[in-house]
């Protein structure tokens, strides 16, 4: 008697989809993971992003002043709770789910690129890079000098950060949910101790850095970047 040889299963084929229906399905509900960030993919923390804001993120959104434009909102957690705290505040994403679930918490936003045209430049007091959004299009520099450009004279760019230990790096990433990957894109990560270079190569100066939470524990690390005195 013999046996026929076992066949591997073969891997489940994925679809290339734009990064945009990807990351709606993970606003929807579906797990998803970026690859290409880290060793190993990693979950999109979709949970931390569409619950409501919390007292880290409280924390945080101190740091804004006037007039806010949060670039990559996102489902419009924090965009929701500046607008409870008085701010007049814009949320900016590519994505239409996000765009409609920040409208769904009652805030205005739009679906636009932040360097294309937007309302209000250079009248915005705060530019909100915040949940890792200084990564977008993988050049910190050129995005922090887009948001220069946003901001009124005396406008902030507050943006968060990872820890200090990260430093600075930039590559090629994809989104992958269920059977369906994203088109490669460009992303950054910024460590806390890394940002006064990039903040001074973009024209700004970073004017105050911040911890949020308790030592020991999960903690945030953020930036306050101004023109130069």
């Amino acid at each position: 008697m013999s046996l026929e040889p076992l066949e591997s299963p073969e891997a489940p084929r994925l679809r290339d989809a734009s990064f945009s229906h990807v990351f709606s399905q993970a606003l929807r509900g579906h797990p998803c993971s970026v690859v290409g960030l880290d060793e190993e993919p990693q979950p999109l923390p979709m949970g931390e992003w569409t619950r409501d804001a919390d007292d880290d993120d409280l924390a945080l959104l101190a740091l804004c002043e006037g007039p806010t434009i949060d670039v990559g909102c996102g489902p419009g957690r924090l965009s929701a709770r500046l607008a409870e705290l008085g701010h007049v505040v814009l949320g900016v994403d590519v994505v239409h789910e996000a765009v409609l679930q920040t409208r769904a918490r009652g805030v205005s936003a739009i679906v636009r690129n932040v360097f294309d045209a937007l309302p209000g430049e250079g009248r915005w007091r705060t530019a909100l890079l915040a949940d890792g959004n200084i990564g977008i299009g993988g050049d910190p520099v050129a995005l922090l000098a887009r948001a220069r450009e946003l901001l009124d004279p005396r406008g902030r760019v507050v943006v968060e950060l990872a820890a200090p230990e990260v430093g600075f790096r930039s590559s090629w990433a994809q989104l992958h949910c269920g059977d369906a990957r994203s088109r490669p894109f460009r992303w950054s990560v910024v460590g806390a101790d890394s940002i006064h270079e990039v903040a001074a190569e973009a024209g700004l100066a970073v004017t105050g850095a911040h911890v949020i939470g308790p030592a020991g524990g999960a903690q945030r690390y953020c930036a306050v970047l101004e023109e130069p005195a």
